[in-house]
């Protein structure tokens, strides 16, 4: 890794013109956003006769896969509100999916759960000393840790995993032996009740019978815990004057500390909990997805949880729907992937349509004709096929990821100072 030469300080704090204009949709519009989408989702399955479009197996399935997802976006987000770009996130998870392994396996797996995230806080904190403390550069700093992680831990897995009591257990190089399950939280009886108006495919309402079903039935206690963590950290990082100052130092470092901030102090708290939300992210993978440690498992998810932060434009909500969508996108290839992607085609083209009116609504005819084309070729595609082959459907995750990256890429605002080296002093 090779340090930033450049001395340059980060650019002086704009000046305030006027009061802040408010960022984001109102809970309105959010609401009937979810409105809309319901009624759009119920009635492609109604024609489309896909009954797992929503059903609560499905919604279930995309929870699990949502989590760990949600959790690298998070770990993002604490970061790179303080200045700190976290590429890194994905070398952050893989420590965590050992060290829950690793220890979950030789004691208990709430040990493990804890074992994960203080790996990751490892892996967070070498990232806060090479770019807060030296300077690196961010990107190459992230990389550099997730190049690391994957070596330091198939080198560990093979020293731990490979021979002796590890070995009798089931372990082997490649993977840790079994670890014992966490517990699982189910609404006792509105379960059941909201499984029996699901299986009447009812318009709407067996829609919402589904996912509520999804979403009280064999949830994961980390998957509470995932919820808690986004709710709190919402709540600490724009409720709280240490959230108001953490995020400052992501804004304008320079004014923050003519301020009395301490901008080093507050970006090594901030990459230090980037570091263990990854990490339970891998732990969430190591000892609720799977039971075991396994080599490879992560699988780019520190990446996608990238995007999903991205595409939430920084904010806790908008990063829980991108997890949402990214995991439900990854479900598909669990349940019948082929038919059940083949009936969002349907959705991708009402969603085209509807942008591209909005688009020529504006005065963008270029870009409201392209997706007037668009849809025209999904729609043909829908209709002269009747399922979706299984690579593609493999695919999915990724291609959603770049679609949706792609459309809201126009109504992003990273943090002004996000990425930027600074050095103490230059509020002086």
């Amino acid at each position: 890794m090779t340090a930033t030469m450049t001395d340059a300080p980060p650019p002086a704090a704009p000046k305030a013109a006027g009061a802040p204009q408010r960022s984001g949709r109102s809970w309105g519009q959010v609401l009937l956003l979810i409105a809309g989408a319901l009624l759009l989702l119920a009635a492609i399955r109604m024609i489309t006769g896909s009954q797992d479009l929503d059903s609560a197996g499905q919604v279930s399935a995309a929870v699990g896969l949502a989590v760990p997802i949600g959790l690298a976006g998070l770990a993002g987000l604490w970061s790179e509100r303080a200045g700190v770009v976290n590429i890194g996130l994905e070398g952050m998870m893989i420590l965590g999916t050992f060290g829950a392994g690793w220890v979950g396996w030789q004691s208990s797996p709430w040990l493990g759960l804890l074992a994960g995230i203080g790996f990751g806080v490892l892996g967070g904190l070498l990232h806060a000393v090479a770019t807060v403390t030296f300077g690196v550069d961010h990107i190459v700093s992230g990389v550099a840790i997730n190049l690391l992680a994957l070596g330091a831990t198939q080198y560990l897995a093979k020293l731990f995993f490979a021979g002796g009591a590890a070995a009798d257990a089931g372990g082997n190089p490649k993977q840790s032996p079994p670890v014992a399950a966490l517990p699982d939280v189910t609404v006792p009886g509105l379960s059941d009740g909201l499984h029996s108006i699901e299986n009447h495919h009812w318009f709407l309402v067996s829609d919402l019978a589904g996912i509520i079903g999804g979403l009280v039935t064999h949830l994961s206690v980390v998957t509470v815990l995932a919820a808690v963590l986004f709710v709190g950290s919402w709540w600490i990082l724009w409720r709280t004057p240490f959230g108001l100052r953490l995020r400052s130092c992501g804004e304008n470092p320079t004014a923050a500390e003519s301020l009395g901030v301490n901008v080093y102090s507050y970006k090594y708290a901030a990459v230090a909990v980037s570091g263990g939300l990854a990490g339970l992210g891998g732990a969430f993978l190591a000892l609720v997805t799977s039971h075991t440690y396994l080599e490879g498992q992560t699988g780019g998810r520190g990446y996608i949880g990238l995007a999903a932060m991205i595409f939430g434009n920084w904010r806790p909500g908008g990063l829980a729907m991108g997890a949402g969508l990214f995991g439900y996108s990854d479900a598909l290839q669990l349940r019948n992937g082929g038919t059940t992607v083949h009936a969002l085609l349907l959705v991708l083209v009402v969603l085209l349509v509807l942008m591209a009116g909005w688009k020529l609504y504006r005065t963008s005819l270029w870009q409201g004709g392209i997706s007037l084309v668009v849809a025209a070729l999904v729609l043909v595609w829908y209709l002269f096929t009747d399922t979706v082959p299984s690579d593609f459907v493999g695919a999915t995750p990724y291609v959603v990821t770049l679609l949706v990256l792609s459309l809201s890429a126009q109504r992003l605002r990273m943090p002004k100072a996000d990425g930027m080296r600074y050095r103490k002093g230059q509020g002086k």
